[in-house]
């Protein structure tokens, strides 16, 4: 599960994981304690930052082998989409798309309790290379509510996805 910071990724992802039967690889949980101290301050990762984070990740998805797992990822530009289809062949996408407005809403309404600044959104759309059109990608409505996500991000996921054992 993909986008920017505020889009839903980490609900979702809980959701999916749930119905699928599947671990959850939240990413988040993975950032160096570097690159959160840059996030809490609102500067910006750059791809260097984000080196070790996405082989971690690549590292993780394959640990799963067949059984699969769901990852919440913003993996915003396509060579770290790249990265994390060359660690898992035949990884789908699914792509919570979200304006920047009600990003930055949902990003400050969760400032108590997470370790991304507000004044990072913008940096996230600057970013983002849409991967509309890249094969393996789903693209929904983040403003959706969850459940709503889940079952056309399910069915796709079913439709989609690689036998499990």
């Amino acid at each position: 599960v993909m986008g920017v910071a505020g889009c839903g990724k980490s609900s979702l992802g809980e959701a999916l994981a749930r119905a699928e039967g599947l671990p959850l690889i939240e990413g988040d949980d993975h950032h160096s304690p570097e690159s959160r101290d840059k996030m809490r301050q609102g500067i910006a990762l750059t791809d260097a930052d984000r080196e070790g984070w996405l082989n971690t990740l690549g590292q993780l998805l394959q640990a799963q082998g067949s059984q699969g797992a769901v990852l919440t990822c913003s993996a915003l530009k396509r060579t770290y989409r790249d990265r994390l289809r060359a660690a898992c062949p035949g990884l789908c996408f699914v792509f919570l798309e979200i304006d920047r407005d009600s990003a930055a809403r949902r990003v400050a309404a969760r400032a108590d309790t997470h370790f991304f600044s507000s004044a990072l959104v913008d940096s996230q759309f600057a970013t983002l290379e849409s991967p509309v059109g890249e094969p393996g990608v789903l693209r929904l409505n983040a403003l959706l509510a969850v459940p709503t996500l889940q079952q056309p991000a399910s069915a796709w996921i079913g439709a989609n996805a690689g036998p499990r054992p």
